[in-house]
């Protein structure tokens, strides 16, 4: 009966769910994407994302040890930014790019920002374009599927400029027959890591479906072959776009909490990607809108946090 009578400091409400059972599940999530990348794109390609991971996990515990602070490599949020990192990359990019993309990731973007909740970029998207404007040639470089040693431009690179190649079947697109990055290339496998997602309440539908939805609109209305459907079934399909808006804008901690900040995020992340693609000089943009909205993010949440019962007034200054 005492026990009753004690106060304690909030939280009140607590739950089994843990940082490492959320990763664990986004890493379940990706692993269609990152088999069907190595069974495309061949052993050259897994090795590719095993780098990414090992060198993830050690600059971690590296940077831990050496500052002093406690072990946090056991919450897998450095394996789930490693696997990003792997999945980003171009298939035959050398493997000491790939380490220094990861240690970027986790020693500038996140460690040095405090760690785990406390960066302001999604590291895995920071590596990745400090990765583009470093090395831009071996960024760009890809490869038909099950032929390691052939290049080829990406479906969007042939939209965008008229680069040489062949565009694919939007069926090969979906399924993921076609030239990109490791992780991109399978509609299929992407959709289905964020329906397992969704099923475990792990990520909200909400930035996502503004993502898409406002780029989709845009493009059709607006895109270079305006109200082409099938030109619009490229542009979804071919790229970053799903990978980017399933996995990397949903990130908890550099996204808006509140439900309209959700959506504007997501319309954000679509208005930008589709300036980025028809106007600008690159024929992707998803890397970039997403880290141009994370740094909104913390603005866009400002003014979206729901009035507490009882205040008349706005957004606290």
């Amino acid at each position: 009966m005492e026990n009753n009578l004690i106060m304690s400091s909030s939280p009140h409400i607590h739950t089994n769910v843990t940082t490492r059972k959320i990763m664990l599940d986004v890493i379940i999530a990706l692993m269609p994407a990152a088999i069907w990348g190595g069974i495309v794109f061949g052993w050259y390609a897994t090795v590719v994302m095993a780098a990414a991971v090992i060198s993830a996990v050690l600059a971690e515990w590296v940077f831990e040890k050496i500052m002093k602070k406690p072990g946090t490599t056991g919450d897998l949020s450095a394996v789930v930014t490693g696997l990003l990192i792997g999945l980003n990359m171009p298939p035959g990019i050398p493997l000491w790019m790939v380490v220094i993309g990861s240690a970027f990731a986790i020693i500038i973007v996140k460690q040095m920002f405090g760690g785990l909740g406390k960066n302001f970029v999604n590291p895995a998207l920071a590596a990745r374009c400090f990765m583009l404007i470093a090395w831009t040639g071996a960024m760009t470089t890809f490869v038909e599927p099950f032929a390691d040693a052939v290049s080829s431009a990406t479906p969007l690179a042939i939209m965008k400029d008229g680069a040489a190649g062949v565009m694919p079947s939007l069926m090969n697109c979906l399924i993921g027959f076609k030239a990109g990055t490791i992780g991109e290339i399978s509609g299929i496998a992407l959709i289905l890591g964020f329906v397992y997602l969704l099923i475990k309440r792990v990520v909200s539908i909400k930035i996502p479906c503004a993502y898409i939805l406002s780029f989709a609109a845009l493009t059709f209305l607006f895109g270079k072959n305006a109200f082409d459907v099938t030109y619009l079934g490229y542009q979804i399909l071919t790229g970053g776009l799903l990978l980017g808006a399933f996995f990397m804008a949903t990130d908890y901690t550099t996204t808006p909490t509140t439900s309209k900040g959700m959506i504007i995020f997501g319309i954000g992340c679509g208005v930008l990607t589709f300036l980025i693609r028809r106007f600008g000089g690159y024929p992707e943009g998803v890397s970039f809108s997403i880290l141009l909205m994370n740094l909104a993010s913390p603005l866009i949440e400002r003014y979206t946090i729901p009035k507490s019962f009882g205040n008349r007034g706005g957004a606290r200054k």
